[in-house]
């Protein structure tokens, strides 16, 4: 396991770049998701206002229209049910998160405490990690998987600085195990973050919502009257949904987007980290 975990730092990155090298690209869901939610809405409850005066008298009686409403008034229930867990399953995943960055904060923080400790053999450790957690604020934007793994390298270049220490007597061979374990703290938890910041909303899900919503709205549509007001009413309703559903995706991917986790736990852990 030691050995795992050790050379699982080859490939740590930055807090925020290495989460933006994950390939299914699902941080970007919400920026097509939400209007596709909203045209959905819209021209189900817009299209069936306008369908329901041209069709035939005995599909506009009322026996149709009861029955109409009584399967939307099921869809709605359900779909109250299944909005509660995707917000329920989005804070979860944010406040998981954010919670781990925290601690990760923290753990860097004791880190440099211990190399600190050591004395001067510590210091070049000390300096690669104050590095690394200056190239991981510096470089929150997403990254081209064609650069340089330049916050791979930096903090490579920690662990190398720690397997260079030599230990003079065995007080500092303690303190160095103590250090190389705290090391390979900061790299599971550096994966335990990425693992959790894909998104745990799975599209199959955020589709069969939509599809419910989309009968929905064309229910409210059936035999509604045609007018500005009702029209509006539609067009506000679908962009609000659509609203909500782009925020709800947005924080399950917390670190893009409109809501994202905090950068302050790291800035304090990097004031810490001055000489």
């Amino acid at each position: 396991m030691q050995r795992r975990c050790w050379s699982a730092r080859q490939h740590m990155l930055g807090l925020r770049e290495e989460y933006h090298f994950l390939p299914d690209g699902s941080s970007m869901n919400e920026t097509w998701i939400a209007p596709a939610i909203f045209g959905s809405l819209s021209v189900a409850s817009v299209g069936a206002m306008l369908l329901s005066p041209r069709m035939s008298v005995r599909h506009r009686d009322d026996d149709t229209n009861t029955v109409v409403r009584l399967f939307a008034n099921i869809f709605v229930v359900m779909s109250s049910l299944v909005f509660g867990l995707m917000i329920n399953s989005a804070k979860n995943t944010y406040e998981s998160i954010d919670t781990s960055v925290h601690s990760f904060s923290t753990n860097i923080i004791l880190l440099d405490r211990t190399l600190r400790t050591y004395g001067l053999m510590g210091k070049e450790a000390r300096d690669k990690l104050h590095d690394y957690v200056v190239h991981a604020l510096a470089n929150p934007a997403a990254a081209d998987v064609r650069r340089p793994d330049d916050g791979g390298r930096a903090l490579d270049a920690v662990g190398d600085a720690i397997t260079a220490i030599q230990p003079a007597d065995d007080f500092h061979q303690n303190l160095l195990i103590d250090i190389r374990q705290q090391y390979h703290r900061l790299v599971e938890q550096r994966w335990s973050i990425v693992g959790n910041a894909e998104g745990a909303i799975p599209m199959p899900l955020i589709a069969l919502l939509v599809a419910w919503l989309t009968l929905i709205f064309a229910s409210f549509g059936y035999r509604a009257p045609l007018n500005a007001v009702v029209t509006i009413s539609f067009l506000v309703g679908a962009s609000l949904i659509a609203t909500a559903f782009y925020l709800v995706l947005d924080m399950d991917v917390p670190f893009e987007g409109t809501i994202q986790i905090s950068d302050a736990p790291l800035r304090r852990a990097l004031a810490e980290l001055q000489p």
